[in-house]
């Protein structure tokens, strides 16, 4: 379609619409939300028409445009959806609307998706300009943005660089959605909620830790007043980058064309860190959105669903874990980890993973950093003799890298000041007693690239633990300005540079799984994402922390991308001591492992590690590949969510994590069950029967404690179940299935084993 063909295009999936008029000079969202079904020409144009919002007193004399380029030509007065200059002029862009190209996916009644790109032509900015919508099969909008300098579309005047200071994804939202959730935290307490009405200005969040860091908003959420897991409209947003990056939600008095506030976000670059001379281009990551009528659990299925579908996606059985960290940290020794991996085949483990410490002269977290050689002095004869013991045993053998940080206690600081991604000045204040590597210089990425690609192959490895435990602080890359002068802003750069090494290992590699770790749950996003296996959510081992820290990762990436392990009685991180039912159950519903010393556990330890492994392996292709869901609780010392699997098979977790004044809850729904069918319902006390704080528990779970109890799907989903009063820091796991789909089992089987 070329400029000066106006149209309604409307997108339709999985009970989502999303409708664009194609006018001149730029186009306008006119929906994003609930299906409007098949829309005709004569529906469209009602669309159309009532899309025009009102003039104000004391405003511009025609009405307000928010358009999906918006910009203060149009009256536009909020954040733009492009800024920056050259030399100082063009700071106004005008963007006209050149050509457009549709794509409609066929699909059932509600469509199946499809594009809508629009190519743009500025004459004030010297720039051409590309917007475009991706609506997939599961309802979720993808935003790509990118700009070109072309000064042959320019109007006379400055022929500098394009200093380009931002480049948003921004979508309108209706006057309903009056409230925003997105998340703080910190280290060992990643995504912690926040609410707040949407008020006049900015709600605007913003990273500059050079990742999305502990306290990233994570996920932004904007809907109806009072919206839950289950209940209200919600409307999404997830910037799917690794480096700088912000978001906001903004209402301005005038509201945004017919809609009242405005969601969006975009790479936060740093100045200058984008120049655009003549025929050079940037593209903006890309931005999620996604829509739901049912809660915040409705827009997690649909990320969930967006993940799964994709090609790169882990399709074989998430292998339970150990990792060494926490059961011999730096302390390396042939027969004791030998002996370690011994336990771990017999209570079941199917990956073993040697962390820190194994690399020249790293002996403790001051040196060595950089120099991703064996050291020989700990392992004379290479890790070789530790990996054929634990594939002895059939198991899979990973190795822990942090190839992006550098002690300057090793030999490549000594050798390669240059190479520091830090100030020409000096380096800067050091942050676990390490700095970074400017790996955007290629003969950086290149040292690593050789280092870890020579060790894989030489050890076969088949899991990499790759972890990042710093923010990036004065992140300038030394002598890459001008003619090789000056210090240039290194963020972006840093992030392409690393997508590209983890891309170009994965295709060396096709087996290679790797996991994203950055001091825990630093650097979670869907930009990594594509190029990784699994999240470490947080380095606090700690059950209690560990509910709130997963279920809150859990509302964008599903069980199977979530590391989450067993640790000992008392938790490294807070020194909190619980029982070992409750960190086993606790541990059960991501992609399983274990954080624990085994060498020093008892027999009936080991006997019930063996039983809960035992369990993984049973519900692990439920857990894994069923729907997440999450009660909404009046009392927040409880916590009811499970998986929900497409037979109707469930298993739920029922938490206390402190005392309440209340003495008992009531009934309780299981959500995501099907109110039209029958089920049958029973406990699963396999790890230990959890404490109690009351004398009898109610009279159903009293008999589901020695067997199946039959319930319709009335009571279960929609009247409720009355669940026991447990002590502080207790789980009880609920075991739901089909009444007419007895005997059915999970195809790994709880005797299961990976191929080694």
């Amino acid at each position: 379609m070329t400029h000066g063909e106006e149209a309604v295009i409307l997108l339709r999936a999985a009970g989502v619409s999303f409708a664009v008029e194609l006018t001149s000079p730029v186009p306008q969202v006119l929906h994003w939300g609930d299906d409007l079904g098949p829309l005709g020409g004569a529906d469209l144009q009602a669309l159309r028409q009532t899309a025009g919002p009102a003039t104000l007193n004391n405003s511009p004399d025609a009405p307000r445009v928010f358009s999906v380029w918006p910009t203060e030509r149009d009256g536009w007065s909020g954040t733009p959806a492009q800024s920056g200059h050259a030399g100082g002029t063009r700071t106004t862009p005008r963007p006209v609307l050149e050509r457009s190209e549709v794509v409609l996916e066929a699909g059932d009644g509600a469509g199946g998706g499809g594009s809508i790109e629009l190519h743009f032509v500025d004459a004030v900015t010297a720039m051409r300009s590309r917007l475009r919508y991706t609506l997939d099969p599961h309802g979720v909008l993808a935003v790509d943005l990118d700009v070109t300098r072309d000064l042959a579309v320019g109007t006379p005047g400055s022929t500098e660089p394009y200093a380009l200071a931002t480049l948003d994804a921004l979508l309108p939202l209706p006057e309903r959605a009056g409230e925003i959730a997105d998340f703080a935290g910190k280290w060992c307490r990643e995504r912690s909620l926040q609410r707040t009405p949407v008020r006049f200005g900015a709600h605007r969040r913003e990273s500059r830790r050079g990742k999305p860091g502990h306290d990233s908003p994570f996920l932004t959420l904007v809907g109806t007043p009072g919206f839950g897991f289950r209940h209200g409209e919600v409307w999404g947003m997830h910037v799917a980058w690794s480096g700088n990056q912000h978001t906001l939600v903004e209402e301005l008095p005038e509201g945004a064309g017919p809609f009242r506030s405005v969601l969006g976000g975009g790479e936060l670059l740093a100045p200058g860190e984008v120049l655009l001379a003549d025929g050079e281009s940037y593209a903006a990551p890309t931005v999620l959105f996604a829509w739901s009528a049912d809660g915040m659990d409705g827009v997690s299925e649909r990320f969930h669903r967006r993940l799964r579908a994709r090609s790169s996606h882990p399709s074989t059985a998430r292998p339970l874990v150990l990792n060494t960290w926490e059961a011999v940290y730096f302390d390396h020794d042939l027969e004791r980890l030998g002996r370690l991996a011994e336990l771990a085949a017999r209570v079941g483990v199917e990956r073993v993973v040697l962390d820190d410490g194994w690399f020249s002269g790293r002996r403790d977290a001051d040196a060595g950093l950089g120099d991703w050689h064996v050291d020989r002095a700990v392992w004379p004869q290479g890790l070789g003799p530790f990996v054929d013991r634990v594939r002895e045993h059939g198991m899979q053998f990973g190795l822990w890298f942090e190839p992006e940080m550098v002690n300057l206690d090793s030999d490549l600081a000594r050798e390669h000041p240059d190479w520091l991604l830090a100030p020409s000045e000096g380096v800067g204040l050091p942050s676990r007693n390490q700095y970074v590597l400017d790996i955007g210089k290629p003969e950086v990425s290149q040292y690593l690239l050789e280092r870890i690609d020579a060790l894989v192959g030489e050890y076969a490895i088949d899991y990499i633990k790759w972890d990042h435990n710093r923010d990036l602080s004065e992140a300038v890359s030394r002598g890459t300005g001008p003619h090789g002068s000056g210090d240039r802003p290194g963020v972006r750069r840093q992030t392409l540079a690393l997508y590209d090494l983890l891309d170009e290992l994965r295709r060396r590699h096709p087996g290679l799984e790797i996991e994203t770790c950055s001091g825990g749950g630093g650097r979670i996003d869907l930009g990594i994402l594509e190029r990784t296996d699994r999240v470490w959510a947080s380095d606090c081992n700690d059950p209690v922390e560990r509910l709130e820290i997963e279920r809150w990762t859990s509302l964008l990436l599903p069980p199977e991308l979530i590391g989450s392990h067993l640790g000992a009685a008392e938790a490294h991180t807070t020194s909190r001591v619980t029982s070992a039912p409750f960190r086993l159950a606790s541990a059960l519903f991501a992609h399983s492992g274990i954080e624990w010393d085994l060498t020093g556990c008892s027999e009936e330890e080991l006997e019930q590690i063996a039983t809960w492994s035992a369990m993984y392996r049973e519900f692990r292709s439920l857990v894994h590949g069923g729907r997440v869901v999450n009660a909404d609780l009046a009392d927040e010392a409880t916590i009811l969510h499970g998986v929900v699997g497409e037979d109707g098979r469930a298993l739920y977790a029922w938490s206390r994590v402190a005392t309440s004044a209340g003495g008992q809850a009531g009934r309780i729904r299981l959500p995501g069950l099907d109110p039209t069918s029958r089920y049958e319902i029973r406990l699963r006390e396999d790890l230990g029967r959890s404490s109690r704080h009351e004398a009898h528990d109610p009279r159903w779970v009293q008999e589901a404690a020695g067997g199946w109890v039959a319930v319709p799907g009335q009571v279960a989903a929609v009247a409720g179940l009355p669940l026991p009063t447990l002590n502080p820091q207790q789980t009880l796991l609920i075991e739901v299935r089909v009444a007419d789909a007895r005997g059915a089992v999970d195809a790994t089987g709880p005797d299961a084993r990976l191929e080694a």
